[in-house]
């Protein structure tokens, strides 16, 4: 598969291989002792050993920190930051999933810094707050294709206390240097390997519904769903297809530079939805996403008709729509939240919960309570 070297929305080094240069980025972004962080899920495997394994021989002294659940937690931030510390470690490595990108790069963020980490949340200007000095550098190493995060400037961390998904931002979050290599991401479950592919997928398709004008996002997110739609049921098919891996670990990418647009309802709900019921973000993505393009289909009818055209069907809302579905019926992926065993009884803390999450602004309509109840009760029942 063809290498390339990119220097938007970073430097990112994509290929086949190109894992072997990781000592390399390191020595790049000032890093001589970094600690790599991924989750605890993914530590053990060949992936993650064999790349502490590349660095030692290059004679780097890595630590490692693994403390991090699917969907992190503060504490996951709190006990890596005092891992970096008690280590003298000089920068990070985020590794793995959304998960382990996500806590690698706000680890990073809050080690030099004084105020509580949700002082930083993704509000107004609050980014502003932080000393820059006491920033880490970060290389990104993604080992799935979905959330994009190694090409971000913020973090998802959830809030035990509250149960709440927030959003901590800053523009030198940004890792350095990223090595974007499809062959990291070969060993994921088929599971795995759907839920983060349609989570790039909600990240192209709402960056593009985004009000607003940003025709480059748009460029990058019409693109971007065009590869998911041709590469990822070939993975389904083929797990060992790296030419479809490289394809979707760019649209991954492709979907995080995108949606600095927006986002919109479907992250909206499936936000608290995974912070109440520890769903798969993208899985949950995938389930909401028909639903909140019925919901939304007076506001991006002719939007959505020219992207059915760009994607070889025919030039209409009912054509995309009916794609999604049959993708998603083509990947097994769950039609309705209750085969998550969601149900009812946090309905309305999920309704309230999402109106006020920092993507609901990015909607095409607003996104009123009631109008959140009812893309709920629809992914909940399986109503179109």
């Amino acid at each position: 598969m063809t290498k390339a070297n990119w220097n938007y929305p970073t430097a990112v080094k994509f290929g086949a291989g190109r894992i072997a240069e990781l000592p390399e980025a390191l020595k790049t972004a000032g890093i001589s002792r970094p600690l790599l962080v991924t989750d605890a899920g993914l530590v053990n495997l060949p992936v993650t050993q064999n790349t502490i394994a590349l660095l030692k021989a290059a004679g780097i002294d890595v630590g490692v920190f693994a403390e991090v659940k699917p969907n992190p937690i503060s504490a996951n931030v709190e006990a890596g930051i005092a891992a970096l510390r008690a280590g003298g470690y000089d920068g990070v490595i985020a590794f793995g999933g959304g998960s382990g990108l996500d806590t690698g790069k706000v680890i990073a963020f809050m080690a030099g810094q004084t105020r509580p980490m949700w002082d930083f949340e993704d509000v107004g200007d609050w980014w502003t707050r932080a000393d820059p000095k006491g920033i880490f550098p970060i290389v990104a190493v993604p080992t799935t294709a979905g959330t994009g995060s190694e090409v971000g400037r913020a973090g998802v961390i959830t809030d035990e206390t509250t149960h709440t998904k927030k959003v901590i931002f800053h523009p030198l979050m940004m890792p350095k240097v990223v090595i974007a290599d499809p062959e990291l991401t070969v060993g994921m479950p088929k599971f795995i390997t759907v839920g983060t592919g349609m989570d790039a997928l909600a990240h192209c398709l709402e960056a593009y519904c985004a009000p607003g004008y940003h025709p480059l996002a748009d460029g990058i997110a019409v693109e971007g769903i065009r590869l998911v739609f041709e590469n990822l049921p070939k993975l389904y098919l083929n797990p060992n297809d790296i030419e479809a891996r490289g394809h979707m670990m760019s649209a991954a990418a492709m979907g995080a530079t995108a949606f600095q647009k927006g986002l919109g309802a479907i992250h909206a709900l499936s936000h608290p939805v995974g912070a109440l019921y520890d769903t798969h973000h993208g899985m949950t993505n995938a389930v909401f996403m028909p639903y909140v393009l019925a919901v939304n289909r007076s506001a991006i009818e002719q939007r959505i008709a020219r992207l059915a055209a760009y994607l070889g069907l025919s030039p209409s809302f009912e054509a995309f729509q009916h794609a999604v579905l049959a993708l998603r019926q083509r990947l097994d992926v769950p039609n309705t939240l209750r085969e998550f065993n969601v149900d009812d009884s946090k309905r309305d803390l999920i309704g309230e919960m999402a109106i006020v999450d920092p993507t609901a602004g990015g909607n095409p309509i607003e996104l009123t309570k009631a109008r959140a109840l009812d893309i709920f009760d629809r992914a909940l029942n399986g109503w179109v």
